[in-house]
């Protein structure tokens, strides 16, 4: 019996698996083990669960490593894979097991109270089709993600939760929502662009200033 199944053989909740891959005695956890332990239901809570860990506050760059793999999970689903594949020196990224006893703990409470509101619904959007824009869209936040810039997670992170979310428990509300944060991730960026480039116009006009 793998991890995804209860004693009965129904699926096991997303939260049990977290449970028991932080429970087990090895040192290290390895992003393989995470794929294994969730199987064939693998793209949506692997995605899910680096969604997690990248809504956390890490410093300037922190996403750069913590959202590639994402963009990797991304690509293949908008490639319309069955089955998540990842190549050998992705299996063996590790972190601690105690780290990701402390960032499960942290989060733990939401993904239960996330799992008893989410339902399958709207199957149109968590079609085969509907899969591979998700994976398109997703290839889009992983991308800015990686950018070093702090602060700019959160946004895009939470984005891809609620589509992983939606993926994994086919629920078109998740995924709809997933969409709408996207667009208020573009929309920030976009944003966040227009007042760099501003504000490095008026910094060379200033120094062209004094120069002058």
């Amino acid at each position: 019996m793998s991890l995804i199944e209860t004693s009965t053989g129904r699926p096991r909740p997303f939260s049990g698996v977290i449970d028991q891959l932080a429970g087990r005695p090895a040192e290290k956890l390895y992003l393989g083990e995470v794929v294994e332990a969730f199987g064939d239901r693998a793209f949506g809570p692997v995605m899910f669960f680096f969604a997690l860990v990248n809504m956390l506050p890490w410093p300037p760059g922190g996403t750069t490593l913590t959202g590639a793999p994402l963009l990797i999970f991304s690509m293949e689903l908008a490639w319309g894979r069955d089955s998540l594949w990842l190549p050998g020196w992705a299996e063996r990224a590790s972190i601690h097991r105690a780290t990701f006893r402390r960032l499960s703990r942290r989060q733990i409470k939401s993904v239960r109270w996330t799992e008893s509101v989410s339902r399958p619904r709207l199957y149109f959007l968590t079609s085969r089709l509907g899969q591979g824009l998700v994976g398109l869209a997703c290839v889009l936040l992983s991308d800015i993600l990686v950018l070093p810039v702090w602060g700019g997670n959160l946004l895009p992170a939470v984005a891809i939760g609620f589509f992983s979310l939606g993926v994994m428990q086919r629920d078109g509300i998740a995924v709809l929502v997933g969409w709408l944060l996207t667009a208020a991730s573009v929309a920030v960026l976009f944003l966040a662009w227009k007042l760099i480039v501003a504000s490095a116009s008026a910094g060379w006009s200033w120094i062209s200033g004094l120069a002058g």
